[in-house]
């Protein structure tokens, strides 16, 4: 038998406390941070914002996987979004001018996975239907829907982010 650890998140069982529907969101996220930490804790930091074949950068998906979790999230709460959000939004892509090295940006990035995972446990189950609008457009959707399509695209950059990283490795 494997051991647990070895284990994709979501065969090493039920997260204590997350409720069972949104059981399948943490484990995808939490998937998605061992992933990052494990890929990112070798890439030379000259590389993060290297763009092969016009391909979006490291940098970008990292910034871009915190930044959407951050604004689904708000949005889950019924919440409009921040000035601070929306600058954010603006500078996902660029290379920050404080020289911001791969283990912040990773860091940052794990940060907003565990904020993630405690709005989850703090959900009140009966809440998921409820009608949630996402951004200026008021585009509807629902509180399920924003925590089923932040694990969705967390999981789409994350394999951007790997092929990415894969090519500038060589």
């Amino acid at each position: 038998m494997s051991n647990t650890n070895e284990l994709e998140v979501w065969l090493r069982g039920p997260l204590p406390d997350v409720p069972p529907l949104l059981q399948p969101v943490a484990h995808a996220l939490l998937q998605a941070r061992e992933e990052v930490d494990r890929l990112m804790a070798d890439l030379d930091e000259n590389l993060l914002w290297e763009r092969p074949a016009g391909l979006a950068s490291p940098g970008f998906h990292l910034q871009h996987m915190k930044g959407v979790l951050d604004r689904l999230f708000t949005y889950a709460r019924g919440e409009m979004l921040t000035g601070d959000q929306l600058a954010y939004l603006k500078s996902e892509g660029q290379p920050p001018e404080d020289d911001q090295v791969i283990e912040l940006l990773v860091r940052a990035f794990n940060g907003q996975v565990e904020a993630a995972i405690q709005q989850l446990i703090a959900t009140d189950t009966t809440t998921l239907t409820q009608a949630r609008e996402v951004g200026r457009a008021q585009v509807p959707s629902t509180v399920i829907g924003l925590y089923t399509h932040s694990a969705e695209h967390t999981m789409r950059h994350l394999g951007q982010l790997l092929v990415t990283v894969k090519v500038l490795k060589g």
